[in-house]
């Protein structure tokens, strides 16, 4: 008779990867009456041991598999189910953070179109404004040359509202009045 661990040694896997196969079926019912508690320790009779070894060879990529995956024979450990658990919340997170990112580009985007088409417009009354300066340049110049050119021929407004006043004379005041 050999223990878990001696038999544990001799395959090459933890106790607990032996322990864990040995509750699991149908090693389980195939070791009943094949192992004794001696001392608080359990002992596993040859035939007991040829059956767990026979168990490990079929499964023997997965014991391989046991540092890197934390599953033991295909049975997955409490921490292991918690990474997973983990890894879903953090994937959920990811996802979120994802579709804010997006929202965030979409509104970039369109504050990109605002802010062109408000430089287009700036464009458009920058221009709009140069055009109504020089106009109003060009009449102010106008008006400077008729001012002048009524200086020039020696019309005043005084003289030009003398005269008017007699063009307006009525006929009958004319002949009366010479």
């Amino acid at each position: 008779m050999k223990t878990i661990r001696q038999i544990a040694d001799e395959i090459g896997v933890s106790k607990q990867a032996v322990f864990k196969k040995i509750k699991r079926e149908p090693l389980s019912t195939s070791l009943q009456g094949l192992t004794a508690t001696v001392d608080g320790r359990l002992m596993v009779e040859v035939d007991g041991e040829k059956l767990i070894k026979q168990a490990f060879s079929e499964n023997a990529p997965s014991t391989t598999d046991n540092r890197l995956t934390g599953a033991v024979d295909g049975l997955v450990d409490a921490p292991s189910t918690k990474n997973d658990e983990k890894t879903v919340a953090v994937d959920g997170v990811i996802s979120v953070l994802q579709a804010t990112i997006d929202t965030l580009q979409g509104q970039l985007e369109m504050k990109d179109r605002q802010i062109e088409q408000q430089a287009q417009t700036i464009t458009r009354l920058t221009d709009a404004l140069a055009a109504a300066q020089q106009t109003a340049a060009a009449a102010q110049a106008l008006h400077a040359g008729t001012i002048q050119q009524q200086l020039l021929t020696g019309e005043t407004g005084a003289e030009q509202q003398g005269r008017e006043p007699e063009q307006k004379r009525s006929w009958f005041s004319r002949l009366f009045r010479g």
